[in-house]
């Protein structure tokens, strides 16, 4: 019988100090690792570097990477002592994600899809002949 798998995000903030290479590298890490014990990568989204609100090992930047994934509740523990002894991830944090939470990810997902879908073109030649009339009108001045 296969085990259950619930749905999380996990957040990380790895050593932004490194190069680009060694953050892909770390990222990578991370994403197999996860992969190798049964669980399944939905969507990895890095943030960039950006400041932390407090220094973490003495360092003011760090990169910010956040993941969601399905896998066994058993994975996490040891997901998260991987996490734990890599000394390039200064900080993670793991949440299960609840049916309200799942609703708010699945609307946004939506949201994003739907702001991304090209416009029908009448819309968009209606639009540019707008700017053409305001274009007109401010020569006339």
């Amino acid at each position: 019988m296969s085990e259950v798998k619930n749905f999380y995000e996990l957040t990380y903030i790895i050593n932004a100090a490194l190069s680009d290479d060694q953050i892909k590298e770390v990222i990578r890490r991370v994403n197999q690792y996860i992969e190798e014990h049964g669980g399944e990568i939905v969507e990895v989204d890095e943030w960039g570097t950006r400041r932390l609100a407090y220094p973490i090992q003495k360092r003011r930047n760090g990169y910010y990477v956040n993941m969601y994934f399905r896998a066994p509740a058993s994975l996490i523990a040891a997901l998260e002592r991987f996490l734990e002894i890599d000394e390039q991830v200064l900080r993670y944090l793991t949440l299960r994600m609840d049916a309200k939470m799942l609703r708010h990810y699945e609307r946004r997902k939506q949201q994003a899809a739907e702001a991304a879908r090209p416009r029908p073109k009448d819309v968009a030649v209606e639009e540019e002949e707008d700017v053409e009339v305001e274009d007109e009108e401010e020569e006339e001045e």
